[in-house]
């Protein structure tokens, strides 16, 4: 345990920014998840602006690197219009 009232405080920040980054990688997590799940079309077209919403906020706050964000959109992307191909065919 730490000493220090600045390394006290440094740990209660930890702790505090551990949590909120965690909840928004969750959060990012289980929308992509539902994407992948059995909802119509429509839907994932909502939520694939929602998903993109929360990537570029995580990238804009450094909590996953704007690559990543952006890697991670492109996926989505591929993986939307290949439904979408599909179901069209």
């Amino acid at each position: 345990m730490p000493t220090h009232e600045s390394c006290k405080k440094r740990l209660r920040q930890e702790k505090k920014r551990n949590a909120r980054n965690h909840y928004v990688k969750m959060t990012i997590r289980s929308l992509s998840k539902k994407m992948e799940s059995n909802i119509p079309i429509e839907e994932k077209e909502k939520l694939i602006n929602e998903i993109y919403s929360q990537l570029d906020k995580a990238a804009k706050r450094n909590i996953i690197h704007k690559r990543t964000a952006s890697r991670r959109k492109a996926r989505i992307a591929a993986y939307f219009n290949k439904i979408k191909t599909e179901k069209a065919v």
